[in-house]
C-alpha cells in the first residue's frame, strides 16, 4: 500500500522575505508555531498493552526518496534498510524510579526520580546511610512544603529544597545503601501517563529493550523505538550485513516535557545525561567516512549523536550531556535514516522527526496511521524514515 507525495503542493510563508531550506526542505512559518503541531488522535488509538510478541508491532514506511509511504510489519525491518547500515541503539535500562508512599496525614505521596543514577552523589554519609541533591517530579506538589521531610521508609526519605514549574522540585534524598535495592523496595517502573492502567508483571520485561545493561540501569523512561526488536530480528540484521553499536542516553525530562510556547524556538530543552565509548565512536566515524548510511533506533539515540556533533564537530567518546532541540530547519548531520514511535501531538519529538521529512509530510503520514488503526506511544507500532 503506498501513497505518492510527488504532486503535494507546500504553502510558503515568507520568513524575513524568504523561506529556509535545509535538506531539500521548504521550511515556513508554520513550522515554527506549537499550534501547527497539533493532530486529532482517537483515544482508542494510544497503546496500552504491547504487541503479543515485540516485532509484530506495524511498521510504517516513509521512503523520502521514491515519495512512497508503506504499511508494514516490523519483522520485515531487513527488507527496508539499506545494505550495510550500521544500526545505532539507545542500551539505557529503566529504574524503578516512581516512589509511591503515604505522608502522615495520610496524603498521597509520589515522587519520580528524575537525576540519573550514575550522576548521584554517593561520597555523603552520615551514620551509614547517604545523601544527595537530586531532581524529580511531584505530584500535586502544591500541597507540599519546602524544608519538610517525606518518608517512604526507614531506609529512604527526603526533604524538599526547592519548589519549580510543573511539578519539578530539588530534594536532599537520604537512603540506607544500596540505592538500587531501596529502590527496588518501594519503586515501580514510570509508565507514562497516557497508559492508563496499573503497572503490570509484563510490565517489567515488556518495557525494557532486549539490549538494556544492568549496569546502564537509571532511565526515567523507555527508549521506546527500541521496544520493537527481538533477539532473532537482530541476529537476522547481522547476517544480512548490517553492524550495530550502542549508546546510552538516560531519558529524562527533556524527552518528555512538553513544548509550551507558541514559537517552539522559544522552547529550552532540559539536558539529558549520555556516554558513548571508542568502539561506538569509531565506528560510527567510520562509517560516515566511507559515505555508508547510519541508522538511528529511536529520538534518543538521534538526540546523543546530534547533540554531540553540534557541540563536538564529530562524534566522540565522551560523557557529556545535551540539551540539543532539533526541529525542522535545523540541519540533521549524522543519522541518515531513523526508526521511531508515534509521537505525542506538540511534543518536542514530533518536532525532532519534523525536521528529516518536514512537518506536512509528517502529519500527513500520521494521518495515513490514523486510517489504517496503527496504535501510537510507547507500546505502540513504529515508522522507518528512510
Amino acid at each position: 500500500m503506498a501513497i505518492d507525495f510527488r504532486n503535494e503542493r507546500l504553502k510558503k510563508i515568507a520568513l524575513d522575505n524568504s523561506c529556509v531550506h535545509t535538506d531539500g526542505l521548504e521550511i515556513d512559518a508554520e513550522d515554527f508555531q506549537l499550534s501547527s503541531y497539533d493532530f486529532n488522535l482517537p483515544e482508542s488509538l494510544v497503546a496500552q498493552t504491547p504487541d503479543e510478541k515485540r516485532d509484530n508491532s506495524k511498521l510504517l514506511v516513509l521512503d523520502r526518496k521514491n515519495n512512497e509511504l508503506i504499511v508494514s510489519s516490523f519483522n520485515e525491518l531487513a527488507s527496508f534498510l539499506p545494505s550495510e547500515s550500521l544500526i545505532v541503539t539507545n542500551n539505557v535500562k529503566v529504574a524503578p524510579l516512581r516512589l509511591k508512599g503515604v505522608t502522615k496525614s495520610g496524603g498521597r505521596l509520589e515522587f519520580l526520580l528524575l537525576t540519573p543514577l550514575p550522576l548521584i552523589d554517593n561520597s555523603h554519609a552520615t551514620q551509614g546511610k547517604f545523601n544527595a541533591r537530586v531532581e524529580g517530579l511531584m505530584r500535586n506538589i502544591k500541597k507540599f512544603k519546602v524544608g519538610e521531610t517525606y518518608q517512604f521508609n526507614e531506609k529512604l526519605k527526603f526533604t524538599i529544597l526547592e519548589k519549580q514549574e510543573f511539578g519539578r522540585c530539588i530534594v536532599n534524598l537520604e537512603w540506607e545503601a544500596p540505592l538500587t535495592e531501596r529502590l527496588n523496595e518501594q519503586g515501580s517502573l514510570p509508565l507514562p501517563p497516557y497508559i492508563k492502567r496499573e503497572l503490570t508483571k509484563s510490565d517489567t520485561e515488556r518495557y525494557q529493550t532486549i539490549f538494556a545493561k544492568d549496569e546502564k540501569i537509571g532511565s526515567a523512561a523507555a527508549p521506546t523505538a527500541g521496544l520493537h526488536f527481538t533477539p532473532a530480528l537482530k541476529a537476522e540484521l547481522l547476517a544480512k550485513g548490517h553492524s550495530w553499536t550502542e549508546l546510552t542516553l538516560y531519558v529524562g525530562y527533556g524527552t518528555f516535557s512538553p513544548v509550551r510556547s507558541e514559537d517552539i524556538r522559544e522552547h529550552l530543552m532540559h539536558s539529558e545525561y549520555f556516554e558513548i565509548n571508542e568502539k561506538s565512536a569509531e565506528l560510527i566515524n567510520n562509517q560516515r567516512a566511507n559515505k555508508k548510511p547510519v541508522v538511528a533506533i529511536g529520538t534518543t539515540s538521534t538526540r546523543t549523536l546530534e547533540g554531540v556533533f553540534a557541540k563536538r564537530g564529530k562524534i566522540e567518546a565522551c560523557t557529556d550531556t545535551t540539551n540539543i532541540f532539533v526541529y525542522p530547519g535545523k540541519k540533521i548531520e549524522v543519522v541518515d535514516h531513523l526508526i521511531t514511535n508515534f509521537h505525542l501531538p506538540k511534543s518536542s519529538l514530533l518536532m525532532l522527526v519534523s525536521a528529516f521529512v518536514g512537518r506536512k509530510r509528517l502529519l500527513s503520514a500520521y494521518e495515513k496511521a490514523i486510517e489504517e488503526r496503527l496504535r501510537f506511544f510507547s507500546y505502540g507500532d513504529a515508522m522507518l524514515i528512510l
